[in-house]
């Protein structure tokens, strides 16, 4: 496929009504939650649904926005968005958690500036030995939490008017310690207040199953939980029983290097007949404080140069990636309680 025949393939996958769940949610009408507000959740259109513009990694202490220029920032991301906008991405749910770097005006001003759709988030990460954690974490209990998570749904984060569009948190290889599964549970409250998305960066398939036993003891079901780089456990039985249950699987790190292996892992589902819970994304990025000019930028583009066309060629239907890129992103990110069945 060249590169004009690429081109008119999206934009069609774009174009589709996506259908599904989320263009019927249940009372009011389905909208999903950008950094500058709602929209329908028709509006979406191919959807990146893991992605980062700016992160700073020095931790929960430490980083904050004096550490970096958002100019500067703005400056060079925008190219990639722009890259990306003009391959027919319409949105991009930014996954930087709070004490990384989130900055839902930055986000403003760059949905401004390209006309593409922007999700942040709401959450804590407590992967990477848990030196993201505010201090205050260490303590609360989930409630405190879900308290905290709630009112930046209800309020805006911080003084910004700007509310979340899902849930993030983190947390390391299973078994789960206390903290992470205080936060989880947190995250299985705050979604039953309010209908957001929980996105989770999970170790292994162990953590995962854990984490969808949590939520599930809640009240919330599966259906609401993303699986974040699923990708990095070997075993695939991981993935169907995480889709048999009904949450989202996310192969996320899509580069130019893991093509092959990223084709086979959406084949194993297919084949498995849970194609239908899989989402698709690259984890690429970012503006990396603390390194000169924001280090090594990855752009947001193998999805559409290369994967695309090479699940083409193995024989996927063009049904099957614009449910890939644009009906799944729109079910998973709908704001909507879902319950777990009694």
């Amino acid at each position: 496929m060249n590169r004009r025949d690429l081109l008119r393939s999206i934009t069609a996958l774009a174009l589709a009504s996506p259908g599904g769940e989320a263009s019927e949610s249940s009372g009011d009408r389905a909208i999903m939650m950008t950094v500058l507000g709602p929209i329908d959740a028709a509006e979406m259109g191919v959807t990146l649904p893991h992605e980062h513009l700016l992160v700073d990694f020095a931790g929960a202490e430490i980083a904050s926005p004096e550490r970096y220029d958002a100019d500067e920032v703005f400056d060079t991301v925008l190219p990639f968005l722009e890259q990306v906008r003009d391959l027919g991405c319409r949105t991009l749910c930014e996954c930087t958690p709070a004490y990384l770097a989130r900055d839902p005006l930055l986000l403003a001003r760059l949905s401004r500036a390209t006309g593409m759709h922007l999700l942040t988030n709401s959450g804590y990460y407590n992967a990477n030995g848990g030196k993201h954690l505010p201090e205050h974490a260490r303590h609360d209990s989930a409630e405190e939490l879900a308290n905290r998570w709630t009112s930046e749904w209800e309020n805006g984060i911080e003084d910004t008017g700007i509310r979340p569009g899902f849930l993030k948190i983190g947390v390391d290889r299973g078994p789960l310690p206390k903290l992470s599964r205080t936060l989880v549970r947190a995250a299985a409250i705050t979604h039953l207040r309010t209908g957001l998305t929980i996105a989770a960066h999970t170790g292994d398939g162990r953590a995962a199953m854990e984490e969808l036993d949590l939520i599930e003891a809640e009240g919330v079901s599966p259906s609401a939980f993303i699986w974040v780089h699923a990708q990095s456990e070997p075993a695939t039985e991981f993935h169907l029983k995480a889709a048999e249950r009904g949450a989202w699987v996310e192969f996320d790190g899509i580069g130019p290097q893991s093509i092959n292996q990223h084709i086979g892992l959406v084949r194993s589902m297919a084949e498995a007949g849970h194609l239908d819970r899989v989402l698709l994304s690259h984890d690429a990025g970012w503006y990396h404080v603390g390194k000169p000019g924001g280090g090594t930028f990855r752009p947001f583009d193998t999805l559409f140069t290369q994967f695309l066309p090479a699940l083409e060629r193995e024989g996927f239907a063009n049904n099957d990636l614009r449910r890939l890129i644009v009906e799944h992103p729109a079910d998973a990110f709908t704001v909507k309680v879902r319950k777990a069945s009694t």
